[in-house]
């Protein structure tokens, strides 16, 4: 870098690092404006830059800049910021990724909406990571690609040009008037993108929302290896041990009763990708011409929810079908509507759901549900209907053997994936996971090669963190149960009038044991309105008293499965993000640990109840 005072602060920053910053893959919600997400942090950081402060408490006290590390996160920012001011460029216009190819698959996506032509200039083994056929045929991107040396001249070209170019150690990037956007890859690191053309926000808000949606930011680790980099460090990545991670297979084996190796990632929605794109790849081959339907709760997770539709806004043969599963709707029903409905149109249905759902912590009745997966359809002319294949969703329940060989939906094509960032890591990472049962086991193939084509597999770190974290996870759901179902009869108690969404004791029975429930508060009001302010106003006070009252234990946060503490959040203004307002549950979700101060958060609900 050629920036001495930044170098020196960087330095100051890196020696002064709050641990937090590396530790935690949810930030604190109580410090965190999500309508001026990583802007916010970086204007007290540029605040601290210019004063010369680098103190852990004053890097400590900055705002939250993302509230999911997958997201982005205090070290990928201010990475980005210092590359930027390094650069000259505005620090949106630098992107990192964990993954490799994911950037250009942004710009692709970008383009493809605009129908801008894409030229991709490279250099080294570039071509060897992508499957240029997969790309064009499944995802449906156009673009040329031309083997570059650097110093090479560059034709004009009425379109995007993007540079890739493989990099050993991380170094500072020389900009080009004829390049639109440089991608800069690091071997065991990730990448770092840099946009510096006319229309440079619409990129950076496109390529952003793959890396929410599609991908991650750079990890944390890497990151701090990356910044030692630029600071003239001598530093590497470190690559995947494939004894660990045979060992993590094994682990997942046991735990799932799958007989197939499980495919890792990045992330739940990295691994929830390649399932999409390795599924309608297989789709594509095997049920040609036909329309292919992503089934879908309306109201489930918000980064399913928006992943699915973004899929679907961008190939013409797929579409989103809802699946209403909460409240007064019934999964088994919805299920079998939607599944006569496509047997009508002789499509290929895609299931995606959460059992338990979200937020509502409800089980289906899964002999009925197997019954309605496993029927025969016909379509009109009298053919045998595509069987569907049923994405589970399980992260609330990992340790249910919904896949095993003698499994309740045993006759069904079924894949499971978990978050890892939940109970399998106990929030130490962000990685994701899925394996198959029998039936779907000839469909792994697929998703493995869009989790390679992608490049989001889980990283080292990620790794060696699941290996360490799944041997102690079923205990740890198993105490986390016993705390969650003693503050639910609690809350029973000492407000009756609360509605409480939890399982009931004939799911347990079945061995649900999740540790998370929600609770709708009792409201008062002349209107709809009014009743729906106040419960909101109360949801609110409740959260704040916890956090304040019991700041060690209780966090607003949106995570679940962690270590130790009590998690509270609202649905709506967080996991729901993307969910259509109508569909939002503005209702407190409450997820409970094995290790936390059950007393004191009882003693702080009294309260709470005395004071409404």
């Amino acid at each position: 870098m050629k920036d001495t005072s930044l170098t020196s602060f960087l330095q100051a920053v890196i020696k002064n690092l709050p641990m937090d910053w590396i530790n935690l893959t949810t930030h604190r919600l109580d410090i965190y404006n999500e309508s001026r997400a990583k802007t916010e942090f970086l204007e007290k950081l540029e605040e601290l830059y210019e004063k010369g402060e680098s103190s852990v408490k004053a890097l400590e006290a900055l705002p939250t800049a993302y509230d999911y590390i997958r997201l982005g996160h205090p070290l990928s920012s201010v990475l980005e910021w210092a590359l930027a001011k390094d650069l000259g460029l505005k620090s949106e216009e630098v992107i990192t990724f964990s993954s490799r190819t994911m950037p250009l698959l942004a710009v692709l996506r970008a383009n493809h909406f605009s129908r801008t032509q894409t030229r991709v200039l490279y250099t080294g083994d570039f071509a060897d990571l992508l499957d240029v056929r997969a790309l064009q045929e499944v995802y449906d991107y156009e673009f040329v690609m031309e083997k570059y040396t650097v110093g090479d001249a560059i034709a004009p070209f009425d379109g995007t040009t993007v540079l890739v170019q493989f990099s050993e150690h991380p170094e500072r990037a020389e900009l080009d008037s004829a390049i639109d956007i440089h991608i800069q890859l690091l071997p065991n690191l990730g990448s770092i993108v840099l946009i510096d053309t006319e229309n440079a926000s619409e990129f950076v808000k496109s390529i952003q929302h793959v890396r929410r949606r599609e991908s991650i930011a750079m990890t944390p680790a890497n990151c701090l290896v990356t910044i030692k980099g630029l600071l003239g460090q001598a530093v590497s990545g470190s690559a995947v041990n494939p004894e660990v991670l045979e060992r993590l297979r094994s682990t997942i084996a046991d735990i799932t009763g799958s007989k197939t190796p499980a495919a890792v990632a990045s992330s739940g929605l990295s691994i929830q990708y390649a399932i999409m794109m390795g599924l309608i790849d297989s789709a594509r081959v095997n049920h040609p011409g036909k329309e292919i339907k992503i089934i879908v709760p309306p109201n489930c997770y918000g980064g399913t929810n928006d992943q699915a539709r973004r899929v679907a806004a961008a190939l013409d043969s797929v579409e989103v079908m809802d699946l209403p599963v909460d409240g007064a709707n019934d999964m088994v029903r919805s299920t079998e509507k939607v599944l006569d409905t496509c047997a009508q149109l002789d499509a290929v249905p895609l299931i995606i759901a959460e059992i338990p759902t979200n937020p509502r912590v409800e089980v289906p009745n899964l002999d009925d549900l197997r019954a309605v997966l496993s029927a025969s359809r016909n379509t009109p002319n009298g053919d045998t209907a595509v069987r569907p294949v049923f994405i589970l969703d399980q992260t609330f329940c990992p340790n249910v053997q919904f896949v095993k060989e003698d499994g309740i939906l045993s006759e069904v094509q079924t894949i499971s994936y978990v978050s890892g960032s939940k109970f399998p890591s106990g929030g130490k990472c962000t990685a994701g996971y899925c394996v198959a049962n029998d039936e779907a086991a000839h469909l792994m193939e697929a998703i493995a090669k869009h989790l390679e084509i992608c490049d989001n597999q889980a990283t080292a770190l990620q790794v060696e963190i699941l290996n360490e974290q799944m041997p102690s996870m079923l205990q740890r759901i198993a105490d986390a149960y016993v705390n969650t179902r003693e503050f639910v009869r609690f809350i029973e108690e000492v407000l009756p009038e609360a509605k409480i969404n939890f399982v009931s004791e004939e799911v347990v029975a079945q061995g649900f044991t999740p540790s998370v429930f929600s609770l709708d508060l009792p409201t008062k009001g002349e209107t709809p309105e009014a009743r729906e302010e106040y419960k909101r106003m109360l949801n609110l006070k409740l959260i704040h008293m916890m956090i304040d009252a019991i700041p060690q234990d209780s966090k607003y946060c949106v995570s679940y499965g962690q270590l130790k503490g009590c998690y509270w959040t609202i649905p709506a203004t967080s996991t729901q993000g993307t969910t259509k307002e109508e569909d939002k549950d503005y209702i407190a979700r409450v997820s409970v640990s094995g290790d936390l101060d059950l007393e004191k958060h009882k003693e702080v609900f009294r309260k709470f109840v005395e004071g409404v």
